[in-house]
């Protein structure tokens, strides 16, 4: 029998705190007085919370500051809530820069009073996971409460600041889509229309990226500007709000294992004393909840690992319910969830934590001191300088120092050339490795040194293998870097802001001359093609005037562009500064060596007219990876297409087709892909990524073949040594499994897909089976016979990824059919893998 729904549970929490004199006070409108409704009666849209925190500030501006740190990608605001003590908010600056100075991050000695704990908490950074933004405006009231003697008092200890909303466009997606279809009387069956939210879902933001994976990454806006806002105040605890399947009970920490080996010895022991204080409140109302299970500390983007790298305590609370649950939702046991039982947990748990650490706010801070004292001075981990080729290597450089200096990472430049024993990232062995004068030096002895070796060692060690997402995220892999892991210092010099690379427009040019090394020369080549000049590149290797060019290099000829006149030169030099991209110029076509500017080995890159494939079977990650890619990275049009209609789409009107990872099994059935196989006879050009590349495999006229996948290795009756034990389920089944491992894939880099690349590229391979090598096709990057770089590789899968193809392109009629079974693009914060992506696009079959 079903519960009542809005009568039960959230008053239990409420009742907690003594809320009775607060209801009974109105000089502060509670949210139910505010909104018009009780909280979990219905969901509240953005702008309501929005008003509802204003409102809050308005009339406590002694105790709270609100502020509008950033905006959406569809402009909703995006606020932090500061609450603390009328004595602590007069001094609030103060407060702020003292903890700064207790970072090392700004120079000088702490002055004036005592220090409080800095306390942050985010909510509903996944957008349908939207239980947490409703309880966070009772936790506003909460605090605020002049008539509730607890809080008032745990504020006298701390700084509390609260993101009411991480991801304000995807709970909007969720919400409205909720509100619209709920019947009037909420429907408790699991399979009524309210609880089957449709494609792409409310959890990520507009670009559909994970914004729990982007923390450290900070590829999204609303990631950008909530990291420029943390790194102003560095707190000492950052909790995060979530939701899990609606049958879960609920999690606080500590958290699983796998544990970080950065991760202190302080830090462990936190995790279990903010434990302490959830259980006392769960215990007292017998609520279900469990921990050390499924959520560990590894992966650095999340939003309690990326905090705890710099010193934080921080965790994720999961309540069960999230997109399916709705108001109210029958559970698999038969008993009912409700929407204002999740506001209780959630809510019972926010100040449960504001309390851990009000009683605790001197060991905290006096901790966090020394985790960055000793971040300076004797620094976690086996490295001290981290060097990286610089000559040649400044497109990667720049995009490198510009995450440096996101992250408030500091960096130097190496006074002289020399040579020392570190780990070779290009070789992969620990050796004798030579570094030049000017070359890019990251020493460990800086504040942020244990963020720094998390995101910069080779091999991160992983105490556990069973663990939540990717096993390997090492950014010299990931930017594509050449250079070494020191266990020794390295002298350099301080970085200074760099001059901004200025070209001269030069009317008598033949054609300028443009580096293709990075994601930085495909925004210029499409800043070009959109403003209608003609563009080459060449196939072969050259030299002129005593330079040596690499395949790809872009040449831009006046031949050809004499329609623009006098603007020519400007369009190109100005695109080039902005950029910050040195052009080469030239007076003559005729090279030293290789194929002069009129051969047929310099092509003519025709601006594509490019479509992306989209809607229901399709990956959202998978499909928002490159509409972000178009939009936000490269600056080049896209035209988004839909499944639904896509069989009616002329195809005529495109020259490529990407299809992102997904089910495409309704979308292309029989009739609608040899329809798009005509296409690329007449010309198109086909772009699999990842699951399309499976669903394409063994399909008449597709060259990429799957592999037979056997993870047996022997065919011999098992033995009692063989059989499986029950309780080892989940620990055996990772034994299958690839978790996000960096494999060194061999190139063909004469082929146009591996332009700007050397003989290798570090891929992140997620799929437990390549595909065979293709015949009668371009086989561009393989894995051979070799184990990964880092990262986890299950043992019964490891033949499954060797001999294997990995980037591939066939020729199919005039057109093309590319192949990309790692995805180059992950997460956005795959750097390496961006101009690949873009040879695929720009420059394969011109």
């Amino acid at each position: 029998m079903l519960k009542p729904l809005f009568k039960q549970a959230l008053c239990l929490g409420l009742l907690l705190f003594g809320m009775s004199s607060a209801f009974a006070q109105g000089a502060l409108q509670t949210p139910a007085q505010f909104l018009g409704y009780p909280l979990g009666e219905q969901f509240t849209y953005h702008a309501r919370m929005v008003d509802y925190v204003r409102y809050l500030a308005s009339q406590n501006q002694n105790k709270m500051q609100v502020q509008t740190y950033g905006h959406t990608y569809e402009n909703r605001p995006l606020l932090l809530a500061t609450i603390s003590s009328p004595a602590n908010m007069q001094r609030l600056e103060e407060i702020k820069a003292n903890n700064l100075k207790n970072t090392g991050l700004v120079n000088g000695q702490p002055s004036g009073g005592k220090q409080p704990a800095i306390v942050w908490l985010s909510y509903n950074i996944h957008g349908n996971e939207s239980v947490s933004s409703e309880a966070v405006l009772q936790v506003l009231f909460d605090l605020l409460d002049p008539n509730n003697a607890q809080t008032q008092k745990w504020l006298e200890n701390t700084v509390v600041l609260l993101d009411p909303c991480v991801n304000p466009d995807g709970r909007e997606r969720y919400t409205q889509w909720y509100n619209r279809v709920r019947n009037q009387k909420p429907n408790a069956s699991p399979y009524a229309w309210e609880h089957q939210e449709p494609w792409p879902g409310g959890r990520p933001n507009h670009y559909f990226f994970d914004l729990n994976r982007d923390w450290a990454w900070q590829t999204q806006i609303e990631s950008k500007q909530r990291a420029v806002v943390y790194n102003q105040w560095m707190p000492q605890l950052h909790a995060d709000f979530h939701e899990q399947a609606v049958d879960n009970p609920y999690y606080f920490a500590p958290s699983a294992k796998p544990y970080h080996d950065a991760i202190t010895p302080w830090q462990r022991e936190a995790q279990n004393f903010i434990g302490d204080y959830n259980r006392k409140y769960f215990d007292k109302n017998n609520w279900l909840y469990f921990t050390r299970e499924s959520f560990d500390l590894f992966y650095p983007s999340y939003g309690d690992t990326w905090p705890t790298y710099q010193g934080a305590i921080a965790m994720t609370y999961e309540q069960g319910g999230s997109g399916r649950a709705g108001v109210v939702i029958q559970k698999a046991d038969g008993d009912s969830l409700t929407l204002s039982q999740r506001i209780a947990h959630h809510h019972a748990a926010s100040l449960a934590t504001v309390e851990a650490m009000s009683d605790k706010a001197d060991q905290v801070v006096k901790e966090f001191r020394k985790f960055y004292a000793d971040a300076q001075s004797k620094p976690f981990g086996q490295y001290r300088s981290y060097v990286f080729k610089a000559k040649g290597e400044e497109g990667r450089l720049k995009d490198l120092t510009q995450y440096l200096d996101r992250q408030q990472i500091r960096y130097g430049y190496a006074k002289s050339s020399g040579s020392s024993k570190g780990f070779n990232y290009q070789t992969g062995k620990t050796e004798s490795v030579k570094y030049e004068s000017g070359d890019l030096v990251i020493s460990a002895f800086q504040p942020k040194s244990t963020l720094l070796n998390v995101l910069f060692e080779p091999a991160a060690r992983l105490e556990d293998s069973v663990t939540y997402d990717i096993t390997a995220w090492s950014l010299p892999y990931a930017y594509g870097l050449k250079g070494a892991a020191f266990t020794n210092r390295i002298s350099f010099t301080e970085a200074k802001p760099a001059a901004p690379v200025t070209n001269t427009p030069a009317p008598a040019t033949y054609a300028y001359i443009a580096p293709w090394n990075g994601i930085q020369d495909l925004k210029f080549m499409a800043a070009l093609l959109q403003a209608k000049v003609r563009v080459r590149y060449s196939e072969v290797p050259f030299e002129q005037n005593n330079v040596k060019y690499a395949p790809g290099t872009l040449i831009i000829t006046r031949t050809g562009n004499e329609g623009l006149g006098p603007k020519f030169d400007q369009l190109v030099t100005r695109a080039a500064d902005s950029l910050g991209i040195k052009l080469a110029s030239t007076a003559t076509g005729f090279v030293t060596t290789g194929s002069d500017f009129g051969s047929r080995s310099i092509r003519y890159v025709k601006a594509p007219r490019v479509a992306l494939l989209t809607g229901e079977g399709v990956s959202p990650y998978g499909f928002g990876e490159i509409w972000h890619y178009f939009e936000q990275q490269v600056g080049y049009p896209v035209t988004v297409l839909g499944g639904d209609y896509f069989a009616n789409v002329p195809l005529h009107e495109f020259d490529v087709l990407i299809l992102p990872t997904g089910s495409y099994t309704r979308i292309l059935e029989e009739k609608t892909l040899n329809k798009v196989k005509d296409w690329v006879r007449a010309g198109g050009k086909l772009i699999a990524m990842e699951n399309a590349v499976t669903f394409l495999a063994d399909k008449p006229d597709f060259a990429v073949k799957k592999k037979t996948t056997d993870t047996t290795t022997s065919k011999k009756a098992p033995t009692a040594e063989d059989l499986k034990k029950y309780g080892n389920r989940e620990r055996e089944s990772i034994s299958e499994e690839v978790q996000g491992s960096v494999f060194r894939i061999n190139l063909d880099n004469t082929h146009p897909l591996a332009f700007g690349y050397g003989k290798t590229y570090s891929a992140l391979v997620r799929t437990s089976t390549l595909p065979h090598f293709m015949k009668d096709a371009w086989n561009v990057g393989v894995v051979k016979e070799e184990p990964p770089v880092t990262g986890f590789v299950g043992s019964k899968v490891q033949n499954n990824l060797q001999n294997g193809l990995v980037l591939g392109v066939q020729d199919l009629g005039r057109g093309q059919v590319v192949y990309l079974v790692d995805n180059p693009l992950f997460r956005g914060f795959w750097q390496g893998g961006k101009l690949l992506f873009g040879n695929a696009v720009f420059l394969v079959g011109q």
